[in-house]
């Protein structure tokens, strides 16, 4: 009998390899991709990978597109991981082709667009090239701040004038930009904007069980709510999973940035949501929504538990010795499941994207289970931050 549990615990022990073997085969694998997915659109001036397309060809957009800035960030993350003087190269001039966009007023994800290409870019070379087009960016979503709302303004694309002033939870991520441009400039404006978005969504986009809904629309002139909804999820009152992922990793940054502790609460009450929610798998790769109600058989959402994974190993350290332990084990389930063989793809496959199966915008029919840009760049991250944060204890 001991024999035959030190056997079964000996056979456990080689089938669940250590986290540091699975983000090590990660990481070479996502090199090897990113190389393969350069080539694709190197010689294609300004393009930008995107997607994989319903007809199997690669999706691309331009530097205007608000997923532009993923592919050029991830390059510096795998460069930063692998110190290859190639990748370096390769990055640099990625990078330049969303150079543009720190003029673009019109759009609330250029946050997206600087922050990921040229804020690592910076961050990892100290390039002070990289300072001005961050400030800049910083001023132009600035400009969509409207101080009676408190809030920046997110769609302004055609479809979205059913809302006069449509704020989503995704702007959350954007507030980065602000800080970071802030804090080159000195502008303290930037800073204000960036603490009233978060209080104005903290304040109007979430329910009482610290869900969030995705839009909520705002009288310009008064300020006050004229419609909650969820767009991109099941239906306007259902948790749309990346929408959560969102929230988590928002909130989280804006604690590191402000050291405000209600932020800090926001965090952690989004992440009770997301862990007691009886419709997580126990792989932590949520369905796209939370109350789909084909689940167990709706899709999940490999971008969504991405997100969450860089956020939540994030987020453990700034919280006791409990739920640190909590999310680090979330974190790392997550990471274990985005690279096993059923989301990390073969090498030479996927077009040169990283990860399979995300849902971009399910009830629109577009980018359903696909390879997508932003679950690739937070894969990375997430597994970055485990290797600098978590492993290094």
């Amino acid at each position: 009998m001991v024999v035959s549990l030190i056997a079964t615990a000996c056979i456990h022990y080689y089938m669940v390899p250590p986290i540091e073997n699975v983000i090590e085969k990660a990481l070479a694998r996502s090199v090897a991709q990113y190389k393969l997915l350069y080539k694709s659109v190197e010689k294609l001036d300004g393009t930008l990978p995107r997607s994989i397309g319903k007809d199997g060809v690669l999706e691309t957009s331009d530097a205007s597109f608000w997923t532009s800035g993923f592919f050029p960030g991830s390059l510096w993350y795998l460069y930063e991981y692998s110190n290859d003087p190639q990748l370096k190269e390769m990055a640099d001039k990625i990078t330049q082709r969303v150079e543009s966009q720190q003029y673009n007023c019109d759009n609330h994800d250029v946050g997206f667009m600087i922050n990921c290409s040229y804020g690592n870019k910076f961050r990892l070379t100290n390039d002070t090239s990289s300072v001005k087009v961050i400030v800049n960016a910083g001023k132009s979503l600035s400009t969509r701040f409207r101080k009676t709302v408190g809030s920046i303004r997110s769609w302004s694309h055609p479809e979205s004038l059913k809302w006069e002033f449509p704020v989503i939870i995704d702007n959350m991520m954007n507030l980065e930009l602000l800080i970071k441009a802030a804090n080159l400039s000195g502008d303290k404006k930037l800073y204000e904007i960036a603490v009233s978005h978060a209080n104005t969504t903290l304040k109007n986009h979430f329910r009482k069980d610290f869900s969030s809904y995705h839009v909520v629309s705002y009288d310009s002139i008064t300020g006050s709510v004229q419609t909650r909804c969820t767009a991109q999820g099941y239906n306007d009152e259902s948790a749309w999973s990346r929408g959560q992922a969102w929230g988590l990793y928002g909130y989280t940054m804006m604690y590191r940035e402000t050291k405000d502790v209600v932020y800090l609460e926001q965090a952690k009450n989004i992440a009770n949501f997301i862990l007691t929610n009886k419709n997580l798998p126990d792989d932590k790769i949520p369905y796209w929504d939370f109350d789909d109600p084909n689940i167990p058989n709706a899709l999940r959402d490999a971008s969504a538990a991405a997100i969450m994974a860089s956020a939540f190993v994030e987020l453990s350290t700034f919280v006791d010795s409990k739920l640190a332990k909590k999310y680090i084990e979330t974190a790392e389930k997550q990471i274990r499941s985005l690279a096993s063989d059923h989301y990390l793809a073969d090498l030479g496959t996927n077009k040169g994207f990283i990860l399979k199966h995300s849902v971009g915008y399910l009830s629109n029919d577009s980018e359903v289970d696909v390879p997508l840009t932003y679950a690739d760049y937070y894969f990375i991250e997430a597994m970055l931050r485990y290797k600098t944060l978590v492993m290094k204890e």
